[in-house]
């Protein structure tokens, strides 16, 4: 049974200047459990930064209650949280003259004393560490050797080595290229099952939280915070209202984001499965609104991927017309108009 690690009630943050308060968002009210990632989503400026801070006792929260593992966030001492929260900062790490495996072993400070001498349980945390990021190719590199997805990966085996039940990341995939990003949230997902933790992850990239988070956070000034699993949060409208601006759109049937745009017919799209959205997409680029629910006299059959890949056009007038690519299937339709 998942616990619940985190536990937000009536939360207010925000900035307490000398002679007014700034709040950022209120009324924020959550649990946030052991084995999930949670992904907070929202624009820039709206707020996640500060979030992220307060959550992880970087800044003071101006009311309500945060409590971990049961116990309020203020009446933890320093020492005693870096036991329990640990945080991945978007930062590069410029460290020289330290290898991997020495940098992962500093996540064990918590726990050394005043020297840092790993023990030998301390050393097997650290070789576990590295295990479960799968970075044994890194463990001897020296970290400034390392790019910057390289990096990322001993950051997180570092936060895994201090052994808190909480981890905090901040846009960690920001900066790294698309399959590198695919990567990274995958690794963060399997973590979270593997370890237990309660993973947060502060992120622009909408498309993968929505395909890979457990929990979704959309935080924006309207609404504040709404909490909820991606496929909660489609089927009540939420996530259609957050994408509500303009040129883009919540695909319901997909589950995904889309650009949209402005079309100038419609055609019935009959069919199933990959061929189906394929063409679906690259006739919407091209304006056509195409949707098995529309009705026109002209409709595309699009089969399925067991047959022999072919697309067929019935027109109002005359007998159908078989094409075999995408590309020839739009040639044809914008022709015909």
């Amino acid at each position: 049974m998942k616990q619940k690690t985190i536990q937000i009630e009536h939360l207010s943050i925000g900035y307490a200047g000398k002679s007014n308060v700034k709040v950022v968002a209120e009324e924020i009210n959550a649990g946030i459990s052991s084995g999930e990632l949670t992904c907070l989503l929202g624009a820039n400026g709206i707020g996640k930064s500060t979030l992220l801070r307060t959550l992880s006792a970087f800044q003071p929260k101006l009311a309500g209650a945060i409590r971990i593992q049961g116990r309020e966030l203020g009446q933890y001492s320093d020492k005693e949280l870096s036991t329990v929260i640990s945080v991945v900062l978007t930062e590069k790490c410029e460290v020289r003259n330290m290898t991997a495996r020495e940098l992962i072993g500093l996540g064990r400070s918590p726990y050394t004393g005043f020297w840092g001498t790993l023990r030998g349980e301390d050393k097997r945390i650290v070789d576990r560490s590295i295990e479960l990021v799968k970075i044994e190719n890194l463990a001897h590199r020296m970290v400034h050797t390392l790019s910057d997805g390289e990096r990322q990966k001993v950051m997180i085996a570092k936060a895994l080595a201090q052994e808190t039940p909480v981890i905090f990341l901040d846009e960690p995939t920001a900066f790294l290229d698309f399959p590198s990003k695919v990567e990274m949230m995958q690794l963060l997902h399997q973590l979270s099952r593997q370890t237990d933790k309660t993973i947060f992850l502060s992120t622009h990239d909408l498309e993968l939280a929505l395909q890979i988070a457990d929990k979704i956070w959309l935080m924006d000034k309207a609404n504040g915070v709404t909490i909820g699993t991606p496929e909660d949060l489609s089927l009540n409208g939420s996530l259609s209202h957050f994408f509500a601006r303009k040129g883009i759109t919540f695909d319901l049937e997909t589950g995904l984001f889309r650009v949209d745009n402005a079309y100038t017919t419609e055609i019935r799209l009959v069919g199933h499965g990959q061929k189906y959205a394929m063409v679906r997409k690259a006739l919407q680029r091209n304006g056509i609104l195409a949707h098995r629910n529309v009705v026109s006299d002209c409709y595309i059959e699009t089969g399925d991927l067991k047959g022999d890949g072919s697309f067929i056009i019935h027109p109002a007038q005359g007998d159908p017309v078989t094409v075999q690519t995408i590309e020839a299937l739009l040639h044809y339709v914008m022709a015909v108009g």
